[in-house]
């Protein structure tokens, strides 16, 4: 039986692909991808088929997956980070569901056997390159709402400032939007103090990365990117030097027992 493999291939260093996920990508004969994530695998990809869909596309991505598999071949799809994480598991997963509800009509797809393999999401490879940045309650929050309304999203950004939780935006700008990220600053300046500690990570553990420590009060949507994923501290984490070393982490309590 032919197999789907819906994986993620981490941020982008391919010493950062999991064993799992380097193991399936040499059996697969097809990869489906948005084509700058191939351009990451380099070597890896020696040989294979590719399937290059433009951004935008993803529900094509998911369906030519889910039919590459159905015919027989063995299927990646990738996704950079987590593919689990505002990415494309979700979607196979949903158009399974419409076949089951008589909403699409391949029942071959019923058919495939699919195997889920995690990455490294961006949010843990940022938090890494600074320290420890997610030592304590954590949530994500994308910023766009081509998908999720807007009122949705500014809900949830008074949850993360009321919950005091460390939050890591995904999708925070793009060509298109440039102001969600800045609404977001404000929100969360109403719950934490100005001071509280922020990291800028753009193209994280790719060679071109940039890693930028500022302040909630003084994070500017211009200095942001799509490439960029931006951590926000809690109103306990800090942000500490030593020397030239400058390092982020959120206290879980430790203090108490030290």
């Amino acid at each position: 039986m032919s197999k789907l493999f819906v994986m993620g291939m981490g941020p982008g260093d391919l010493g950062l692909v999991a064993p799992n996920a380097t193991t399936a990508l040499a059996v697969c004969s097809d990869w489906v991808a948005y084509g700058y994530y191939l351009d990451l695998l380099g070597e890896l990809s020696e040989g294979k088929t590719f399937h290059d869909l433009p951004l935008g596309e993803e529900i094509g991505r998911a369906r030519l997956a889910l039919n590459l598999a159905a015919q027989g071949k063995n299927t990646a799809l990738i996704s950079s980070g987590d593919i689990g994480i505002y990415a494309m598991a979700t979607l196979i997963f949903e158009l399974l569901d419409m076949q089951l509800q008589g909403k699409e009509n391949h029942p071959e797809w019923l058919d495939v056997d699919i195997e889920v393999i995690p990455g490294i999401s961006a949010m843990q490879a940022g938090a890494s390159r600074v320290g420890a940045m997610l030592g304590h309650d954590f949530c994500t929050i994308s910023l766009s709402d081509l998908l999720t309304p807007w009122e949705t999203i500014d809900k949830r950004l008074h949850a993360c400032g009321a919950g005091d939780f460390v939050v890591s935006f995904y999708n925070p700008v793009s060509k298109k939007r440039d102001w969600q990220l800045n609404h977001a600053r404000d929100v969360l300046l109403q719950y934490r103090p100005a001071s509280t500690p922020v990291m800028i990570g753009r193209q994280l553990t790719r060679p071109e990365e940039e890693i930028t420590f500022t302040t909630l009060g003084e994070l500017d949507a211009k200095d942001v990117d799509m490439f960029t994923m931006v951590s926000v501290g809690n109103s306990d984490s800090k942000h500490i030097v030593n020397g030239q070393k400058h390092w982020i982490y959120t206290p879980r309590g430790y203090s108490k027992k030290l």
